[in-house]
C-alpha cells in the first residue's frame, strides 16, 4: 500500500539514476509528482518527461540527464517564511548554491531560488542536487 505518492517517485527517480539507466516510468501519477518533475526539468536535473495515459491513471514517461545526487521529500511539510529560507538550505542541501529546494507556495509550487526572488515562502515538499 502506497503511503506518500510524491516520496515514491523521487525514490523511483534517485534508484534509475544511480543505476544508469536512461528512461524509467512513474506510476501511479499526481499533479504535484508533475510539477515537481517540471521544476527538476527546469533546472536540468532530468532532461524530459511525458505523460502517457494507460487508462488506470496514467504514468510519466522521464528520461534522465544523470545529474541527481540524491533526492527525497522533506517530511514533515515545514512551513517556511521567505526570509528563513537560508536556514533550511543549509539544512537539506550539501553546499551552497548546490542543489535546489521544492515549495509549495500561493503562487504555485517553485524552487526555492524562485521563492525567495518573489520574496513568498510556503511548505518545503523536497530537495534535489
Amino acid at each position: 500500500m502506497r503511503q506518500d505518492l510524491l516520496n515514491d517517485a523521487l525514490v523511483t527517480l534517485r534508484h534509475a539514476d544511480l543505476d544508469g539507466k536512461p528512461r524509467v516510468e512513474i506510476a501511479p501519477t499526481s499533479k504535484l509528482i508533475a510539477e515537481v518533475l517540471r521544476i527538476f526539468r527546469e533546472h536540468r536535473y532530468i532532461e524530459e518527461f511525458t505523460f502517457v495515459p494507460t487508462g488506470r491513471g496514467g504514468k510519466y514517461d522521464v528520461t534522465l540527464s544523470r545529474r541527481i545526487n540524491s533526492c527525497g521529500v522533506i517530511k514533515p511539510r515545514i512551513s517556511v517564511p521567505h526570509d528563513a529560507l537560508e536556514r533550511y538550505e543549509a539544512r537539506f542541501l550539501p553546499a551552497q548554491d548546490f542543489g535546489l529546494l521544492v515549495l509549495s507556495t500561493n503562487q504555485g509550487v517553485l524552487s526555492h531560488q524562485k521563492a525567495r526572488e518573489l520574496k513568498i515562502g510556503g511548505r518545503l515538499l523536497a530537495y534535489v542536487y
